[in-house]
């Protein structure tokens, strides 16, 4: 009895001791798996920035013939999520493209100032129609808070800005989005050709971080939420 009781026992401790083993064999492969998970999880996220070889279809060799232009610069480089080049088949609208950008880009530079400088308390003196500077809020809501005329004075404006002094043929302007009309100049013909590429690059970064920055701007007026930093003016 003693004899079998000890063999069971024996048999008992070998079969716990297997048991063990196969835990720990199935974690380390699990390990193992969660490793290479996360490894391919990275390469992926690593291969979605850098871009696939462009496969040889017509589409990626009409996109891949503005790889090189003005504003393919790092860290993306040609990232072009949309494929909207991919439609795009001359340069006459690849053109309109890129001033519709610098042109959206400076608008939206201009628009985070303005919040900047209302937010830190800068106004003009003064009123418009009995509405004082001071009173009218920062974003959206200002619309809310300004007299008709202003709002027409505004709208006005922007008109003749687009119409009028957006681009007049004939008068020496080199690129889209050059606007100077044979007029207004600040120093830009001084320049070498590598300074002024160097510049324009600067104003395209510039406009597309100043339009995700309004973007966001509007999203969070929109949603009352409290804005880091900026919230706090």
């Amino acid at each position: 009895l003693v004899s079998t009781v000890g063999t069971f026992r024996l048999k008992q401790e070998r079969r716990s001791d297997r048991d063990i083993m196969s835990s720990l064999t199935n974690l380390i492969c699990l390990s193992r798996t969660m490793k290479l998970a996360i490894l391919s999880a990275l390469v992926s996220c690593a291969a979605a920035f850098t871009g696939v070889a462009p496969a040889k279809s017509s589409t990626a060799l009409e996109a891949s013939k503005y790889a090189q232009e003005l504003g393919a610069q790092v860290p993306l480089g040609y990232w072009d999520p949309l494929r909207v080049l991919s439609h795009v088949d001359n340069d006459e609208k690849f053109n309109f493209f890129r001033e519709a950008e610098i042109t959206h880009g400076r608008v939206a530079m201009l628009a985070m100032l303005g919040q900047l400088t209302v937010r830190a308390g800068f106004h003009f003196s003064g009123d418009f129609e009995g509405v004082a500077y001071a009173d009218i809020p920062p974003g959206l809501a200002a619309f809310d808070v300004m007299p008709f005329g202003l709002k027409a004075d505004i709208f006005a404006t922007m008109a003749f800005l687009q119409c009028g002094v957006r681009n007049i043929e004939g008068t020496g302007n080199e690129f889209p989005g050059d606007y100077r009309n044979g007029w207004i100049d600040f120093g830009w013909d001084n320049f070498s050709d590598a300074e002024k590429l160097k510049k324009r690059a600067i104003e395209l970064n510039n406009g597309r971080a100043a339009m995700m920055g309004i973007t966001g701007l509007v999203v969070h007026e929109q949603l009352h939420t409290s804005m880091p930093i900026i919230g706090q003016l």
